[in-house]
């Protein structure tokens, strides 16, 4: 394997800007892969179908009639299948089970996560690549299966834009990189297709439509990107916890989405994240002796995550894909107060699991808190706390929409097949056609819709008939 375990190659060789790639005005730290797999090679394999409350909002919104939580069961079923998305029956690390005990402690229920994964030897380095081909990623599965069927892969190629004639897209130009996948090379490559397909991401979908000037005359491309825009909560346990090692997500609980109406104030997902030394020491608050003094404690740290679920209040219209210097994608993503008020529960609710977990202090990441050795203190500490950029540490690994599908162009880019609205042989397969987020990890809802979109154009390019699933 080329999968060494090592933050030090894993970042710069596997993630999008060596795993810091932020919003334009830094105050969001965003995740993506940036090898071949994308980023489900180097995702922590959380695995959750679409919520029918979410198919249910399209379909009010956007009149995406055609996708519900039913019509799209199979599909899920069929990916569910191929990716080995299962049970995980493994007992959950201490990081994970400190979340459980805690919860259910104050009555909060909890779920386990299914995994894609076969044969996983229970590491917990998914996010440097899975050294020992367990994780169940494009990278293992379909990509493979395509270059066996005749399929050419190039890799170390950007997109830079698609050349079309009124209605037909008829050629993507592309410039060849160096080595390492970053500077260019001065080669150039142009490519003729029948149809193209574009999947290149959340920010890179509607970056290389902008870059082709293609039609946008109701100026939706790029606009309504969503980030799950996560918050972070920190504690210190007398015991050991040892967060880098075993399956970094088994457990969840989405308790705080049920507590409001979808399109209410912002729900929220609890999770854990593996915590390994260069990724636990750059998202941490602070410098110098005070950032070392939480580093000491490392091995004893619990970590649980808040994803914010955007996109459904009215409030919270995401963010927007542009071009910046050299014509590359940047993220704009205003943090306003329906983010900042759904972020205060939410390090309010962590807090208070933790210290039922047992924790002799909770820290949330943030630049001015001392951390908390009580629940009373961390109740009335985080009340007042202030809310800001650069103040609050806001992560994502989950970007979505900016390429968004709707019933008309008035509404979507994109139609609920994937395709697009103004050149009849585009079509886009990835998680930027989301109108919102999914209050879920996305993976299995983008391969399960994708699943679907490329059987429904395989079928109208072949002349054969759509496959019947059961």
């Amino acid at each position: 394997s080329d999968f060494n375990m090592l933050e030090s190659e894993a970042y710069p060789e596997l993630y999008q800007e060596s795993a810091a790639r932020k919003t334009a005005d830094k105050a969001i730290n965003i995740l993506q892969g940036r090898c071949v797999g994308g980023s489900t090679t180097v995702n922590w394999t959380s695995s959750f179908r679409t919520p029918p409350e979410v198919f249910d909002f399209w379909q009010r919104h956007y009149g995406l009639h055609e996708l519900s939580a039913e019509s799209m069961s199979s599909w899920f079923a069929v990916m569910e299948h191929k990716l080995w998305v299962r049970p995980w029956d493994t007992p959950p690390n201490p990081n994970n089970a400190l979340l459980a005990a805690g919860a259910e402690k104050l009555g909060i229920a909890v779920g386990h996560i299914k995994r894609n994964v076969k044969g996983c030897w229970n590491l917990g380095y998914c996010g440097m690549g899975c050294p020992t081909n367990a994780k169940q990623s494009m990278l293992l599965t379909t990509i493979p299966a395509a270059l066996n069927r005749g399929a050419t892969l190039y890799t170390r190629l950007r997109g830079e834009r698609l050349r079309f004639d009124g209605s037909q897209v008829a050629a993507l130009d592309c410039s060849a990189l160096q080595a390492d996948g970053i500077h260019l090379s001065g080669r150039r490559l142009h490519f003729r297709a029948r149809h193209f397909v574009l999947a290149a991401g959340a920010i890179g979908s509607p970056a290389l439509l902008m870059r082709s000037s293609v039609p946008d005359p109701y100026r939706l491309l790029g606009k309504r990107t969503f980030l799950h825009p996560v918050v972070i909560s920190s504690a210190l346990m007398d015991d050991r916890v040892d967060a880098y090692a075993g399956a970094p997500q088994s457990i969840y609980s989405d308790h705080f989405l049920r507590q409001a109406p979808i399109d209410g104030p912002l729900g929220f997902k609890l999770e854990t994240p593996p915590l390994h030394p260069v990724l636990y020491s750059t998202t941490l608050q602070g410098y110098g002796e005070a950032h070392a003094r939480l580093m000491r404690d490392f091995t004893k740290v619990n970590v649980v995550l808040a994803l914010l679920r955007d996109g459904f209040n009215p409030a919270s219209r995401g963010g927007r894909v542009r071009l910046g210097a050299g014509r590359l994608p940047v993220l704009d993503y205003p943090l306003d107060a329906v983010i900042w008020e759904a972020a205060r529960r939410a390090l309010l609710a962590m807090a208070e699991i933790q210290f039922a977990a047992g924790a002799r202090s909770v820290t949330p990441v943030h630049e001015t808190t001392p951390g908390y050795s009580t629940w009373a203190a961390a109740r009335k500490g985080i009340a007042e706390l202030p809310l800001e950029p650069f103040l609050c540490r806001v992560v994502s690994a989950h970007v979505m929409g900016g390429c968004g599908m709707a019933d008309a162009p008035q509404r979507g880019v994109v139609d609920h097949r994937g395709r697009h609205f103004w050149l009849d042989n585009l079509s886009v397969l990835d998680g930027s056609v989301f109108p919102t987020s999914l209050g879920v990890n996305p993976q299995l809802s983008i391969y399960g819709l994708v699943a679907r979109n490329a059987s429904l154009l395989a079928a109208e390019l072949s002349g054969r008939p759509f496959p019947a699933i059961p």
